[in-house]
């Protein structure tokens, strides 16, 4: 006669059935962690886990002196301008988009207020200085522009009521400062001790070869590539810095 199988009392059944339906998570968690582990054994040396990548440039250092384009390009192209210059103010968009596609240049601002455009020119450059100093290269390029874009130019300045759409309590604090002025003094101080008396002029310079050139006007684009190629092949006439006028018809009626 088969013996009778042993009964299991209804509550532990249930009790079973419970702890197995709280135990199941865990067992599931300890297999995927398993499964993870023979993961990382067995992938090859040569993999890496995949890294963020760094920023595109970290070499801009903070200004002045302020520049846009390329900080490691090989020249620099320095802007001598004053921002109620109305030659300026025609060709800095010019220039800015010749730059941008020029990966080898960056272009470095100088303040030259001349003393016909006084005193508006100098404190259209605090400005440009104050935005510069509270948000960087860019928020300085972008004043810069701002006031060529609003400027009457020849010393008119803005038109009456017109202000700086992007002003900061940091701006208007640095501009409360006398901050901005040095500077701007020194700048105009070392173009003058240079030589350089109008605008725009543009010296372009080599950081390669410690050679440049001295270019006045608005030169155009091309003139400008014939200058770093003139500098790059070692031209002893741009040792260490020469001057290069263009010619009236190109120039036009600088302010002088």
């Amino acid at each position: 006669m088969e013996p009778k199988r042993p009964s299991i009392p209804m509550q532990v059944q249930a009790f079973r059935r419970r702890r197995w339906r709280t135990r199941w998570p865990w067992a599931l968690a300890a297999v995927v962690v398993a499964l993870l582990l023979i993961w990382l054994v067995s992938r090859s040396p040569g993999e890496s886990t995949p890294q963020t990548s760094a920023p595109a440039s970290e070499t801009q250092v903070t200004g002045p002196p302020w520049q846009m384009g390329n900080p490691d390009g090989r020249f620099t192209l320095t802007l001598y301008a004053d921002l109620e210059c109305p030659f300026c103010r025609s060709y800095f968009p010019v220039l800015k988009r010749w730059v941008s596609g020029n990966a080898d240049v960056a272009l470095q601002w100088h303040h030259l207020p001349l003393a016909a455009h006084e005193p508006v020119a100098s404190a259209e450059a605090r400005l440009a200085e104050c935005a510069g100093e509270a948000g960087g290269h860019a928020a300085f390029w972008q004043a810069v522009e701002w006031v060529y874009g609003h400027t009457r130019s020849d010393g008119q300045g803005l038109p009456e009521g017109q202000r700086y759409p992007n002003l900061t309590p940091a701006i208007e604090q640095c501009l409360a400062s006398e901050r901005p002025d040095a500077p701007i003094r020194t700048q105009t101080a070392e173009a003058t001790n240079s030589g350089v008396t109008a605008t725009p002029s543009l010296r372009l310079h080599d950081r390669q070869t410690g050679k440049a050139i001295l270019l006045q006007g608005p030169i155009e684009g091309d003139a400008l590539l014939s200058a770093m190629d003139m500098l790059a092949a070692g031209d002893p006439a741009a040792t260490p810095t020469s001057e290069l006028e263009m010619p009236a018809d190109v120039v036009g009626d600088m302010p002088r």
